[in-house]
């Protein structure tokens, strides 16, 4: 059997110029310094450094399997290093998602996300990196049904054998951490009905069933859940396989040319139109936003990223392809930009802002601890 290689992404907001913007170039270069000591330590094989908005997203391949300590600490150290260089720098949000004070054994419940899978490689790899900012891990839910569950935008689901076979979908309860994995197509209607409810329901995983192992993967960790207070959005990642009995690079694609609202953006507490750009775009700017997606892409050879880089280039020096920075994105960039612009109409009310059960996760409960004192009961 052959040896399985795992995709780890862990990302974190560990500060930033000026506001919720981007991290500093030397919190990037000292996450990349750290990443290139991992190969030469031989825990890693290879790894790609990049943002979206204010979070630094590493992407590292190794045969250590998923929830590997050595690779945890590494992700770790990068980021309290570049948390380190940004308190220096008196940056905003310095060190933010770091929320123990030690690296204890495992990223999950520390503050930055992640999202790993372990697979077999097959003989053509494709792999798609999708980040996102100023929003939750739920923001992948609706794509990633389209993607798997709807055959009018997976043309493959009806024409490609094994993707015909169908897919298990594992969902997590991200408020009462419980989880359940429900099959499609036989399913579909009842994971609907779970998914459709995004404040509380969130794909962590779907797996093919026609043996190929996982085919997405998404950071579902609630960050304010963690720390008990509104400290951030989750700004989650997503990465797939695709071709060849999984969803093709195009039909991961096409849902993001759809205006899709998403909830996050300013402060943590409204809802605005995911905007699909190239990283070095990714920077918010309208309200913080709109809320940002970026989607690279790589082959992987024999445990290694392989991008448009000139082949046998040392680890971490990748050029990936960026799937939204093209003109076609254009169109729903300008409808995103639209419809964020139309949710802001509404100020402060609802349906701008999140309802009640999802602003308690806010720093609104702050402001109605005072008002609640001055309420006086009906005659």
């Amino acid at each position: 059997m052959a040896q399985k290689v795992t995709v780890s992404v862990i990302k974190a907001d560990v500060g930033s110029v000026c506001g919720h913007t981007r991290p500093h170039p030397d919190m990037m270069a000292k996450c990349d310094e750290m990443l290139k000591e991992g190969v030469m330590q031989g825990i890693l094989e290879d790894y790609y450094v990049t943002r979206v908005g204010d979070d630094i997203n590493l992407f590292m391949t190794h045969y250590k399997g998923e929830n590997n300590k050595d690779v945890h600490k590494l992700a770790w150290d990068a980021f309290y290093e570049a948390a380190q260089l940004a308190r220096k720098m008196h940056l905003y949000g310095a060190g933010q998602d770091l929320l123990a004070d030690s690296f204890s054994g495992n990223i999950k419940g520390a503050g930055p996300g992640s999202a790993e899978m372990e697979f077999e490689e097959r003989k053509s790899e494709p792999i798609m990196f999708f980040m996102a900012d100023k929003t939750e891990p739920s923001a992948y839910s609706l794509p990633l049904s389209k993607i798997f569950l709807d055959p009018f935008t997976t043309t493959g689901l009806v024409i490609d054998a094994r993707a015909k076979k169908g897919f298990d979908v594992e969902i997590h309860d991200v408020m009462d951490h419980k989880k359940v994995i429900m099959s499609a197509p036989e399913e579909t209607l009842s994971i609907l009905s779970l998914l459709g409810d995004t404040s509380r329901y969130a794909i962590k995983r779907v797996f093919s069933r026609a043996g190929l192992g996982t085919a997405a993967v998404v950071s579902t960790d609630k960050l304010n859940l963690t720390a008990g207070k509104y400290v951030g959005k989750d700004d989650p990642v997503c990465v797939v396989r695709a071709q060849s009995g999984m969803p093709s690079v195009g039909e991961y694609l096409q849902p993001f040319m759809n205006t899709m609202l998403v909830a996050g953006w300013m402060r943590g507490s409204h809802y605005g139109a995911f905007y699909p750009c190239s990283p070095e775009d990714s920077t918010p700017t309208y309200f913080d936003g709109p809320p940002r997606v970026c989607c690279l892409g790589f082959q992987l050879v024999d445990g290694h990223l392989q991008g448009l880089e000139p082949m046998g280039s040392a680890p971490g020096v990748h050029v990936p392809v960026d799937y939204f920075k093209g003109a076609e994105w254009d169109y729903v960039r300008n409808n995103a930009v639209k419809a964020s612009k139309f949710m802001r109409t509404h100020g402060s009310f609802m349906p701008a802002v999140l309802g009640p059960e999802e602003m308690e996760y806010t720093s609104r409960p702050e402001v109605l601890k005072e008002l609640t004192k001055r309420m006086e009961n009906l005659d």
